[in-house]
């Protein structure tokens, strides 16, 4: 019985990408600090946490323009995730900034739960959470094609990352891919 596999595709893309969903909270452990470590380590550890994975989806959603990796999308239906985002911060930022990280039991369990987070994120294509994508007025709609029968236009659903407020049944828009399953609109 063959293997039921992933095929999301870009791996070191998608992780990068959960990565940088989680930069909020490099950002709020660097402002908290840690009395363990000395300043410096962990303050530059939290910003190369912040910066690189965050750098990495720029440089992606730049590669997918220059390489004109566009495909045009048409809606069938459409639900739209903003909830997703607030589920997103208060299941993960809230609790991981109010852990009180003054020993190393602490640290290490921390560590352990955010790697358990990440590899959810990242095996339940999550990866396209990101707070920097709120802040520009962007929205993330979950796709379903058209019940056209078509073959080729494909029978799964998509993620797409748009500042349109709402989309309807038959809309086209050109997007580009950041991975399989993950479509930037570019406006």
């Amino acid at each position: 019985m063959p293997k039921s596999r992933n095929n999301e595709g870009l791996k070191m893309a998608r992780l990068l990408m959960v990565l940088s969903s989680i930069s909020p909270l490099f950002i709020l452990w660097a402002i908290r600090g840690n009395t363990l470590v000395p300043e410096y380590y962990f303050f530059g550890f939290c910003a190369a946490m912040v910066i690189l994975p965050n750098l990495f989806l720029w440089l992606r959603i730049h590669t997918a323009q220059k390489l004109n990796e566009q495909r045009e999308i048409t809606i069938g239906s459409a639900e739209d995730h903003r909830d997703h985002l607030l589920v997103y911060l208060f299941a993960m930022l809230l609790p991981f900034y109010s852990a009180d990280m003054c020993s190393w039991r602490e640290v290490v369990c921390a560590l352990t739960a955010l790697g358990f987070i990440i590899y959810l994120f990242y095996h339940l294509n999550l990866h396209y959470m990101n707070i920097a994508f709120a802040a520009k007025g962007y929205r993330v709609f979950t796709v379903y094609p058209p019940n056209d029968d078509n073959p080729i236009s494909g029978k799964t659903s998509l993620v797409l990352i748009t500042k349109h407020v709402s989309l309807f049944s038959g809309q086209k828009i050109n997007a580009y891919r950041l991975s399989n399953t993950v479509y930037f609109e570019r406006n």
